[in-house]
C-alpha cells in the first residue's frame, strides 16, 4: 500500500532522514520508536504529506505523490490520511461535535451526513453524551478520542499517529491503544504509530527502530 523510496530531509546543513525505505502494507500496524532527534516525527510528517522530502519518493498505492499538484495532494490527504498527534489540537470555540465533522465539511459533505457520521463515531467511542461539549469542559482521554474520531470521519485509508497517548494517565492510554487495533479490526486501516511507549510498540505488528534518520531494525 505504502513505500518510501530513499527518503532524505535536509534543513540547511542538518541532515534529519538519511535515506529512509519501508514497505507497510494494508490493515498493518507499524509502530516506529527511537530516541528524540532521530527524526521519526519528520518522517511521520513526510509520510503524511504535510512535508516533503529533500529527495527519494512516497508512494501510495505505487502513485508519487510528489508529482500532485498543491491542490490535488490536499484533497489526496483529506481523503485518505488522518493524523491523531500528542496534542489533540482541537479547536477550543467548537463542540466535540463540530471538531469532528471539519475534515468533512472540507472534503465537501453536507452537514446532515457530516453530523451522522461524526455521531457515530463519537458513540462508538462513548462520547455521545459529550457531543455538545467544547474541548475545555473535556477530559484529556475524552478530547483525545475527539480527535481520534476527527481523524477517522473521512473515514481514511492511513491514520498516523504521533505519540497519541503523550498526555493521557495509564488506563486512557491503555484504553486508546486498544482502540487503535478495535478499528484495525473493523474497518482493516492501517496504522504508523510514532511513539514513546513501549507496550503500544509492542502491540504492534511490526516495530520499527529509527536511529540517526535511517531505519535500523
Amino acid at each position: 500500500m505504502i513505500e518510501t523510496v530513499e527518503i532524505k530531509k535536509a534543513y540547511g546543513d542538518l541532515e534529519v532522514l538519511k535515506g529512509v525505505h519501508i514497505n507497510i502494507n494494508e490493515g498493518e500496524v507499524v509502530s516506529i520508536v527511537g530516541s528524540s532527534g532521530a527524526g521519526k516525527t519528520t518522517f511521520l510528517q513526510i509520510l503524511g504529506t504535510l512535508d516533503l522530502p529533500s529527495s527519494g519518493k512516497v508512494l501510495f498505492d505505487g502513485v508519487d505523490v510528489s508529482t500532485l499538484s498543491k491542490k490535488k495532494l490536499a484533497r489526496f490527504r483529506n481523503k485518505n490520511i488522518g493524523f491523531i498527534f500528542q496534542f489533540h489540537h482541537l479547536l477550543p470555540e467548537f463542540t466535540a461535535l463540530e471538531n469532528v465533522c471539519i475534515p468533512a465539511f472540507i472534503a465537501g459533505v453536507s452537514k446532515k451526513e457530516a453530523e451522522q457520521r461524526a455521531m457515530r463515531l463519537l458513540t462508538k467511542l462513548g462520547l455521545a453524551h459529550r457531543a455538545e461539549h467544547k474541548p475545555d469542559s473535556l477530559s484529556g482521554g475524552e478530547q483525545q478520542r475527539v480527535s481520534v474520531a476527527r481523524a477517522l470521519i473521512n473515514n481514511p485509508k492511513l491514520i498516523l499517529a504521533d505519540e497519541p497517548s503523550g498526555n493521557l494517565d495509564s488506563k486512557n492510554a491503555q484504553e486508546l491503544h486498544q482502540l487503535f487495533f478495535d478499528l484495525r479490526e473493523e474497518f482493516n486501516q492501517t496504522f504508523v504509530i510514532v511513539t514513546h511507549n513501549e507496550e503500544l510498540a509492542n502491540m504492534a505488528d511490526r516495530k520499527l527502530v529509527m536511529k540517526d534518520g535511517v531505519i535500523v531494525d
